[in-house]
């Protein structure tokens, strides 16, 4: 073998966390509040209490440029806020929100999207609302 020739190096993969193959969503409209009242589409609701759940967002939340971990910061602290402002309001007890993360890789879509998932007081708002 000739030792003069440079020998190939290893080249690692990069990684591919958050790379489903798909573009993530690049904000989320979710409602927060009494759990019970929730929309759950495995659950019929009253018409009325649908139309209360179809109001503007009244507050939003921009995560753009934030790392995944600061992103999750923020969510967990905004939730504390967005839940004490759901209970001091009328029935259903229950706010819209606006989740912001942007069209980027879908780090921040993922995170945001398994976020919704774990907290119980938080769930995606109706599709015909959005």
């Amino acid at each position: 073998k000739d030792s003069s020739r440079p020998q190939p190096s290893m080249m690692m993969n990069p990684s591919t966390e958050g790379l489903a193959g798909k573009a993530g969503k690049t904000h989320y409209l979710v409602q927060v509040g009494e759990v019970a009242n929730l929309y759950k589409t495995s659950k019929r609701r009253h018409p009325a209490t649908i139309q209360q759940q179809r109001q503007k967002p009244k507050s939003k939340l921009d995560l753009h440029g934030m790392k995944r971990e600061d992103a999750l910061k923020a969510l967990d602290e905004k939730l504390t806020q967005w839940i004490d402002d759901a209970m001091s309001g009328p029935y259903p007890f229950v706010i819209p929100v606006e989740i912001v993360c942007g069209g980027g890789s879908q780090i921040l879509s993922e995170a945001v999207e398994q976020w919704v998932k774990q907290n119980e007081k938080v769930a995606n708002a109706p599709r015909n609302s959005q």
